[in-house]
């Protein structure tokens, strides 16, 4: 305990203050399960916000990982590399897309985006970048002028010109600002940091229609939604609509530092030698790791199961919501990215879980975030439903 104690003394006095850790000392992880030194199993239902798709410690990532690091651990980008390759070849084949740059992380994917819009745009004259209300994607200035919310701006200004922001799923105040200037629209499918609001089917049709008459880029930020968290590849595909640049990170890398992005033949010839680069983008023990995470979730179908256990999943949640009306207001998201919303702050429920053994994020003040691995099973979807059930039902009847 002591040691416990002087460990997080020593987090105080080092860090800069931008994590409010949860208290707890992982020692390990096994599958969905986090194990703290303590010997307390918590089953987590965030998983490394999104990353860990296969949960903790499996053995296919860390048998990829260690047979890469035997072999090299870097290698400068100068060099052709089998791991970023044979990564390269399965995220082209499974998404449809051009071209792909490998970086280190989802905001500098972000990033990268930005910089292939702009040069796209100067030789098309075009120059507005319109992001969406209750955004977030990444705390890098540039990715920074996209997001929205101020929780995340303020004290940063000034940003990026020529950015802008209108409404989420405002198909009217779309209509009203797009013209021939508008060089591309940034979104979240499923709002992530935002609380999992998923974008209407009128203006994901309105996007489409918008751009075949200006002719402006669709980015896709698939970060947290993407890499068959939602029971297909990405979640754009749930709504009809194809991007022209789409960002992914987080489950790609197995749980080391990876990011992408994608773009399509209107923009794969847009960079040029020397142009863009990374020193550390596409490390190939991350890619030998994400080429493991691949097999997995792709050739071995863990994404559909993951539309599968998310929906069980979902369904039970809004059982709960028909339990408790007063205190859950709505219940949204795909596959594995699912949001309950609540009539009060989350944060309590979200504490009182976590001394259960549930760990669960809060986001947007009232919203449980559920982000867990997709090879979590019925059982342990039950167990989490039954303490969630439990937790409301004592705060129902102290409403009362």
């Amino acid at each position: 305990m002591n040691e416990d104690k002087n460990l997080f003394l020593k987090e105080e006095r080092y860090f800069f203050r931008t994590y409010k850790r949860l208290g707890l000392d992982i020692d390990r992880g096994e599958g969905v399960y986090l194990i703290a030194r303590d010997g307390k199993r918590y089953l987590d239902f965030f998983g490394g916000l999104a990353v860990n798709a296969l949960g903790y410690n499996h053995p296919a990532v860390n048998k990829a990982i260690i047979d890469q690091v035997h072999k090299y651990i870097h290698l400068s980008n100068y060099y052709v590399q089998e791991p970023q390759v044979d990564l390269a070849e399965r995220v082209i084949q499974a998404s449809g897309f051009q071209r792909v740059f490998f970086s280190n992380s989802g905001t500098e994917a972000v990033e990268g985006a930005i910089k292939v819009a702009r040069k796209w745009g100067k030789k098309h004259g075009k120059t507005e970048l319109i992001g969406l209300s209750n955004s977030f994607h990444g705390r890098t200035m540039g990715a920074l002028s996209l997001t929205e919310r101020p929780k995340y701006r303020e004290g940063y200004e000034p940003f990026l010109q020529n950015v802008s922001h209108i409404e989420f799923n405002d198909v009217a105040q779309l209509r009203a600002v797009v013209n021939e200037q508008t060089l591309g629209i940034i979104l979240e499918f499923i709002q992530g940091e935002g609380g999992i609001f998923v974008v209407s089917s009128e203006f994901a049709s309105a996007l489409n229609e918008l751009r075949q008459k200006f002719g402006f880029l669709i980015i896709a930020d698939e970060i947290q939604s993407g890499m068959g968290r939602t029971g297909k590849f990405f979640a754009f595909e749930h709504f009809g609509v194809r991007p022209d640049i789409v960002v992914i990170a987080k489950a790609i890398g197995g749980g080391l530092p990876l990011g992408a992005f994608l773009g399509n033949e209107r923009v794969a010839d847009v960079l040029t030698y020397g142009t863009h680069g990374t020193t550390f983008g596409g490390n190939p023990v991350a890619c030998a790791a994400g080429v493991a995470v691949f097999q997995e979730v792709i050739d071995k179908g863990l994404m559909k199961r993951a539309g599968e256990i998310g929906g069980y999943l979902k369904t039970q949640f809004e059982g709960v919501k028909k339990e408790f009306p007063d205190l859950v207001k709505d219940v949204r998201g795909l596959g594995c990215m699912l949001g309950v919303e609540l009539t009060q702050d989350g944060q309590p429920v979200v504490d009182q879980l976590q001394e259960q053994g549930f760990l669960v994020n809060c986001t947007h003040n009232t919203v449980l975030r559920f982000l867990p691995p997709f090879i979590i099973t019925r059982e342990e979807c039950d167990a989490l439903v039954k303490a969630l059930t439990r937790i409301l039902g004592v705060l129902s009847h102290a409403k009362k």
